[in-house]
This record gives C-alpha cells, sequence and structure tokens, in this order.
C-alpha cells in the first residue's frame, strides 16, 4: 500500500514582485520528488491553527520535518541571541503540534536540519542558538558558497544506529546550519556526531515510537549519491 507522507510545509510571507505580493505556502521540490521516487504519495501540510495537527496526522502515515527559519528560543526557556536569525513563530507551534500528535498517533517522524532541531526542543532538549555558543566548534557547518551537492565535512555513527546501517561507520555530507542541539531530550538519542562533537543525527529510545533525525540536507543530494536516497527509501518503506 502506498505510504501517505505528510511534509510540514513552510510559508514566504513578503511581498515579492515574483509572487505578485502574495503570500505562499511551500515545501522544496527535493523532497516531493525524492518521496515519489520512493513510492511515497507526498502531501504538503500548510501551517494552520495548532488545533488542526490531530486532523491532519490522522490522514498521513508519516511526518517529514524539512528545513528552514531558526526555532524560537522561548520554546526552550531563552531569550533572543544577538546571532539568532529568522524565526515564523506560526510555523514552530503548528510543527511542535504535528510533532505532538505524531507521537500521540505512533506516526513515525524523519526531521532534516531545523526539523531534528525542534523535535528536541519538543521533547524537552534546547539549542545552541548559534555554534559561537558551542566551545568546541572547529568545523564549518555552514558550506557557502559551496555548492549543495558537494559533501563537505565527515560524520560518525554509532553501531547501533539507522545510519550505521545505511552508510556504514563514517560519511561525508553537506551542512547548512547555525544552531545545533545543545541538551538532548531524554527520550532521543545521539547516532551521529561531526568531528567537532556535533549532533548530527538522533533516533528514538523508544522501541515503539520512530523517530530518525539528520542535520544535513539528503534532499539535495540524493540525485548525485544513491546514499542519500537510501535515507528517504528507508524513511518511506521501513521506518
Amino acid at each position: 500500500m502506498t505510504k501517505i507522507i505528510g511534509i510540514a510545509g513552510n510559508q514566504i510571507i513578503q511581498s515579492v514582485d515574483v509572487f505578485n505580493g502574495n503570500h505562499v505556502s511551500y515545501t522544496p521540490q527535493a523532497f516531493v520528488t525524492a518521496i515519489q521516487k520512493s513510492g511515497g504519495l507526498p502531501i504538503v501540510l500548510p501551517i494552520s491553527d495548532g488545533q488542526n495537527a490531530a486532523a491532519y496526522i490522522s490522514k498521513i502515515d508519516k511526518l517529514l520535518l524539512a528545513g528552514g527559519q531558526d526555532i524560537s528560543p522561548d520554546f526552550f526557556g531563552e531569550e533572543p541571541h544577538p546571532k539568532l536569525e529568522e524565526t515564523n513563530r506560526n510555523r514552530d507551534v503548528f510543527e511542535l503540534a504535528l510533532i505532538k500528535e505524531a507521537i500521540k498517533q505512533k506516526k513515525p517522524i524523519f526531521a532534516v536540519c531545523r526539523g531534528m532541531q525542534l523535535l528536541n526542543v519538543a521533547l524537552d532538549g534546547t539549542l545552541y542558538q548559534d555554534l559561537s555558543l558551542y566551545s568546541d566548534w572547529t568545523v564549518k557547518h555552514g558550506q557557502e558558497p559551496t555548492q549543495p551537492q558537494f559533501a563537505t565535512h565527515s560524520i560518525q555513527m554509532e553501531k547501533d544506529s539507522i545510519l550505521h546501517q545505511l552508510f556504514g561507520e563514517k560519511y561525508h555530507v553537506n551542512s547548512y546550519h547555525h544552531q545545533a542541539i545543545n541538551s538532548l531530550a531524554p527520550s532521543l538519542k545521539i547516532t551521529a556526531r561531526s568531528s567537532d562533537g556535533i549532533v548530527e543525527a538522533i533516533e528514538s529510545v523508544e522501541t515503539d515510537q520512530r523517530i530518525l533525525g539528520v542535520q544535513w540536507h539528503p534532499e539535495l543530494r540524493f540525485d548525485v549519491d544513491k546514499n542519500e536516497f537510501k535515507l528517504f527509501d528507508y524513511f518511506v518503506n521501513q521506518l
């Protein structure tokens, strides 16, 4: 049976000429394409009132949380740091409600970049609002101007992890983030780190809750690296 994959959507809310001043609900096309190639049926869940989360989750088989804006720091008990970048509180509230419902309804979650960070916050973890607050930071985690199809830094996988099954012990990834997991949520475990210790992947410690989060962007490389496609195939067909 075809799996219905709900992708939590984002918004373009500033007035720009190309959209004639209209606001736009969207998700990156690469997520849609990767899910379709994996045999799934992608559906974009537009930012909405959190009260609609239960209805949305009930209509999908699995949830995908994409990248994007920084996360509003009051959700993990902090004031905004001077290096905090754009946030969208409506998105935060809606996706936190989606996560809560997905866990309640035992629906698998695959989270990418911001999605992984928000998942950690939803489960009572915290973030570094900027990597400059991490004392052991030695690796460039925002790879611009290098193009996204090129992997730029290594990660090390834990042996008892999904990623180790898919990639082996060591792998190279692209990187587009200035925030990172600080304290880990109690219900999660770290399954990969970069060489400077930044959390690069997480899973649930609960056997009945299927969660996989990665800090990099596989949607930007799956068409040039078959290993990245394995993530989407695993998510759609096994997670």
